[in-house]
């Protein structure tokens, strides 16, 4: 396998090898293990959709977009009302 070098600021690299050594890995481990289980766009996306499809499989609940939509609003209402205590 060969090596990649990436250039980020000093502090990030300070810090996610903080963040290795507390986990017992090395900063190239840390990295490796983080690129192998974080998911991209696309795969959260999918397990989005599969979470989905399983919802509806499990209950039938299948909201339409604007019930979506109403749905976000109410939330983001919510949210703001509980920020603003």
């Amino acid at each position: 396998m060969s090596d990649a070098n990436i250039r980020i600021p000093v502090e990030a690299r300070d810090r996610l090898a903080r963040i290795a050594s507390s986990e017992g890995m090395s900063l190239r481990g840390y990295l490796s293990h983080l690129a192998e289980t974080l998911l991209t766009p696309e795969e959260r996306a999918a397990r989005a959709e599969q979470a989905r499809v399983a919802l509806r499989e499990w209950n039938g609940y299948d909201p339409s977009t604007s019930e979506q939509a109403a749905l976000d609003a109410e939330l983001d209402r919510r949210i703001g009302e509980a920020g603003a205590r």
